[in-house]
């Protein structure tokens, strides 16, 4: 298996394999030209975000600066909305449902170290994938684990650190991240 497979399947992989460093520097390229780009909400599809994400419905709009490690492995459904300074680390899949909006300076973490430190220092990491239900809420600041679930309806509060699957029509708080109360949705 190459590193990217291995990477995509969950197993550990060699983070500064040629391949993912150049599909990385891609990003980089990619998220240089939409962070210095002058469009604006209702200019339509953005065609540098087109070719950056793995895939984008319509109605998607994510506000400067953005960044992502490989843009690929996001994956948005209609009409999600970015606020300013979101980071996503999508080394695994980052799944999006439609209608999802995220506050400024929301963290998306799907790549995970080793605790010895003996194996961090090989460059081996592995990744989990993150999936969002449609029509989440996730408050500014807030911070997604790898491997999370969070349900459909959810409200997820700012500066919030998930480490755990969040069920749907729930508002969850806090750090780490709990249940507080159950929405009548209706």
């Amino acid at each position: 298996m190459t590193e990217r497979e291995k990477m995509a399947a969950g197993l550990d992989y060699y983070d500064m394999d040629p391949e993912l460093s150049a599909m990385r520097n891609r990003a980089r390229k990619l998220l240089r030209d939409f962070n210095r780009s002058d469009f604006l909400e209702g200019d339509g599809p953005n065609p540098v975000l087109k070719e950056l994400l793995g895939t984008m419905a319509d109605g998607v709009f994510i506000e400067m600066p953005f960044h992502c490690a490989y843009g690929v492995n996001l994956h948005l459904g209609e009409n999600v909305y970015f606020n300013a300074g979101c980071a996503i680390l999508d080394c695994a899949d980052v799944r999006v449902g439609a209608n999802s909006m995220f506050g400024p300076a929301v963290q998306i973490y799907t790549a995970t170290h080793a605790f010895d430190p003996v194996e961090r220092a090989s460059g081996r990491e592995s990744a989990q994938p993150i999936t969002i239900g449609h029509d989440v809420w996730v408050g500014g600041g807030a911070i997604l684990c790898p491997g999370v679930t969070i349900g459909d309806n959810a409200v997820i509060g700012a500066g919030s650190v998930v480490t755990k699957d969040i069920p749907a029509n729930v508002v969850a708080v806090g750090n780490p991240c709990r249940v507080v109360r159950e929405l009548e949705i209706g």
